[in-house]
C-alpha cells in the first residue's frame, strides 16, 4: 500500500489509541494533527509542505474565532448556568411536582418535564444532571421510588439537552456540515419532545403496573387552595416557560438568528436572577413550603432575612460566579475545537476524505448499508466517549459521505443531511447513558446519597436507552418526524 495511503488510516488509528490515555481531548487531536504533519513533511514534502502548514492558524482563526454562528454557544450556556444557580430550576421542580402529585409516578414526570424545559436552556448535561440528581434524588429516595426508576429517570432527562433546541450540539453539527443552525434546530423540535414523550410513557405504564415504584405524594405537600397553587405558578413556572418560549419562538418563526436569540435568552436569565435573587425575597416571597408540616425546606439560599444592598450583593456575586462556569466551559469546548480544526485539516490534506471514500464504495453497502454502519459505529463510540468527542471525529470524516447517500422515495436528496443530523444527534443521547464511560452516569454517582449503588444506576439507564434506540428508529422509519415542520415553516 502507498505511503499517502497509510498515513491517514495510521492518523486515524493513533487517534483512537491515544484517545485511550487520558490525556485531554483538545490536546489529543491537535498533538496528533501536528504529529502527522511534520512526519508527511519528513517522508515526502509533497504530502505536506510548509505552505499547508503555515495555514493552519489561518484555518482555526477563520474557521473558529471569526465564525459568527459559534458566538450563541457561550450565551446558551450562560443561559443555563444562570437559571440553575439563581434557583429558578430548583423552584420549578418543586411546582411541577406538587402540580404533578395526583398522576402516576407525579414526582418522575415532574423530573423528566423539568428536563425538558431544561434543556431549552442550554444542553450542558453535566450541569442539568448533578443538578437534578442533587435537588430530586434525594426526595425522591425520602418518597420509597425505586433507586433504579429514580436514577434511570433524573439520567435520562437530562440528557434531553443535547438535542431540544437550543442545542449547542446542533449548533456545532450545523458548522461542521455547512448547514442553517435554524434549520437544524426547527428539525430537532419533534424527535426531542418525542423521546421526552417516550419517557413519560414509560413511567407512567411502569407506575400503574408496579406503584411501589413510584408512590403517590400526599396531598398535603405543596401549598393547597387555588389561590397559593397559582402563585406558586406565577412565581416558578411562567417566567422560565416564558424566557424559552421567547428563545425559540425567535428562532422557529424567523424573528431572529440563533445567535441574537441566544443574546435574548443571557439578558432574560440576568432578569430572571435578579428577580428570583433579589425583587421576590425583598417583598417576602419565599420557597414553596414541599414539607406537608407547615416548614420550609431548604432547598437554597434562605435571602428574605437579608437587607437589600446584601441580596444585591448575593446577585452580583452569582452573576460572577455565572460567567466563571461559563468562561471555563466555553474555554473547554473551543480548546476542542482547535484541536478538531487542526486534526480534520491535516488529514483532509493528506488525502483521508478520499481514502474514506473509496473504503466505503469498496464495501457495496448502499446508502440504507451505510446508515446503519454509521449509526452503529457512533452507537459503539458512545459506551467509549463523550459526544463532542464523536462529533468532532466522525462528521469531518464521514461528511463527504453524508452528502452523497441516496434513499430514493424515502426522503428528497437535498434533505438527507439534516435527517442524518437528526438521527446522530438522537444516537448521541446514549452515549451519556451507556457504561462504562457513561458521563451522566458519573456525574450523577458523584453526588447521589451514598445508599445508591453503581449497579442501581447501570439497571436503571436500561430502558430508558432503549426507549432512545426506539426514538431512532421511528426518526429513521419516518422522516416526516424531523423534517414536516422544516418544510412548514421555512418553505
Amino acid at each position: 500500500m502507498p505511503i499517502e495511503e497509510i498515513l491517514p488510516l495510521a492518523m486515524f488509528a493513533a487517534l483512537g489509541v491515544l484517545l485511550f490515555s487520558g490525556f485531554p481531548v483538545a490536546f489529543v487531536l491537535g498533538g496528533v494533527g501536528l504529529g502527522f504533519a511534520f512526519l508527511a513533511m519528513w517522508i515526502d514534502p509533497f504530502l505536506f509542505d510548509w505552505p499547508q502548514f503555515g495555514a493552519i492558524p489561518s484555518r482555526i482563526f477563520g474557521g473558529i474565532a471569526e465564525n459568527l454562528i459559534l458566538t450563541a454557544i457561550p450565551m446558551f450556556i450562560f443561559m443555563g448556568t444562570m437559571l440553575e444557580r439563581s434557583g429558578i430550576a430548583r423552584d420549578l421542580l418543586n411546582c411541577l411536582q406538587v402540580l404533578l402529585r395526583r398522576v402516576p409516578g407525579g414526582l418522575a414526570l415532574a423530573v423528566t418535564l423539568m428536563g425538558t424545559i431544561l434543556a431549552a436552556t442550554t444542553g450542558i448535561i453535566g450541569a442539568s444532571v448533578v443538578m437534578m440528581s442533587l435537588l430530586a434524588l434525594p426526595v425522591m429516595l425520602q418518597r420509597n421510588y425505586d433507586p433504579r426508576l429514580a436514577t434511570g429517570t433524573i439520567a435520562a432527562s437530562g440528557t434531553l439537552g443535547i438535542l431540544i433546541p437550543p442545542s449547542i450540539m446542533l449548533v456545532i453539527m450545523a458548522d461542521l456540515l455547512g448547514r442553517s443552525v435554524g434549520n437544524l434546530f426547527v428539525a430537532a423540535v419533534f424527535p426531542g419532545f418525542i423521546l421526552a414523550g417516550l419517557y413519560v410513557l414509560y413511567i407512567v405504564v411502569r407506575s400503574l403496573t408496579k406503584p411501589e415504584v413510584a408512590p403517590p405524594l400526599a396531598d398535603d405537600i405543596g401549598p393547597r387552595g387555588a389561590g397559593p397553587v397559582a402563585a406558586m405558578v406565577l412565581k416558578s413556572f411562567l417566567p422560565p416557560v416564558a424566557l424559552i418560549a421567547m428563545v425559540l419562538g425567535s428562532i422557529l418563526m424567523g424573528l431572529a438568528t440563533p445567535t441574537e436569540a441566544a443574546g435574548i435568552g443571557a439578558l432574560g436569565s440576568v432578569l430572571l436572577g435578579f428577580i428570583n435573587l433579589v425583587l421576590l425575597p425583598s417583598l417576602g416571597i419565599d420557597d414553596i413550603d414541599m414539607s406537608g408540616e407547615g416548614e420550609e425546606i431548604d432547598l437554597g439560599d434562605k435571602l428574605s432575612g437579608k437587607t437589600f444592598p446584601e441580596k444585591l450583593r448575593n446577585f452580583f456575586a452569582t452573576v460572577s460566579d455565572v460567567m466563571g462556569r461559563t468562561a471555563l466551559t466555553n474555554a473547554m469546548l473551543f480548546g476542542i475545537f482547535v484541536g478538531a480544526t487542526l486534526f480534520s485539516f491535516v488529514f483532509r490534506s493528506l488525502g483521508g476524505d478520499d481514502i474514506v471514500i473509496e473504503l466505503v464504495e469498496s464495501l457495496g453497502l448502499g446508502s440504507w448499508g451505510l446508515l446503519f454502519l454509521l449509526m452503529g459505529i457512533v452507537f459503539f463510540l458512545g459506551f467509549f466517549f463523550d459526544w463532542i468527542e464523536i462529533t468532532l471525529i466522525v462528521l469531518p470524516v464521514f461528511s463527504p459521505i453524508i452528502a452523497l447517500m441516496d434513499f430514493g422515495d424515502h426522503l428528497p436528496q437535498q434533505e438527507v443531511v439534516y435527517w442524518f443530523a437528526i438521527l446522530l444527534a438522537v444516537n448521541l443521547q446514549t452515549s451519556f447513558l451507556t457504561p462504562p464511560f457513561g458521563f451522566a452516569l458519573f456525574y450523577m454517582k458523584a453526588v447521589a446519597p451514598k445508599s445508591v449503588k453503581i449497579q442501581q444506576i447501570y439497571a436503571g439507564i436500561i430502558p430508558f436507552v432503549l426507549l432512545q434506540l426506539i426514538g431512532l428508529g421511528l426518526v429513521m422509519a419516518f422522516p416526516d418526524i424531523a423534517l414536516w415542520l422544516p418544510r412548514v415553516l421555512l418553505n
